[in-house]
């Protein structure tokens, strides 16, 4: 009988105590994304930014950031910073959709 490739190898792959939660993850997690608190920093630039060039853009972009920061929903606790991007990234770009709508009508002119 040949140890290692016969069928008794399969009924026990690998123990728990081998892989688990004793000598924590395999692999350290090395990089990942920016965190929470960078992110929701960076949709405020991103908010602020906006209201002076490219708010068609960059409002938007404060709305995805924000949104990211607050872990992708709208309960629990909240930073600061994700929230305000959130809100001035909305407004923001409705304030660019109603510029740039107000610039298209007659005689181009906002109001």
């Amino acid at each position: 009988m040949m140890a290692g490739f016969g069928h008794t190898t399969r009924k026990h792959p690998r123990s728990r105590s081998r892989t688990g939660s004793r000598w924590g993850s395999p692999r350290p997690k090395v990089g990942g994304g920016p965190d929470s608190a960078t992110l929701g920093i960076i949709g405020v630039i991103c908010a602020v930014a906006g209201f002076f060039v490219l708010g068609i853009v960059l409002g938007p972009a404060a709305i995805i950031c924000g949104w990211l920061a607050m872990g992708r929903r709208w309960s629990g606790t909240r930073n600061m910073p994700a929230l305000i991007a959130v809100v001035l990234g909305a407004i923001d770009t409705l304030l660019a959709i109603v510029w740039m709508a107000g610039t298209t009508g007659t005689g181009g002119m906002m109001f």
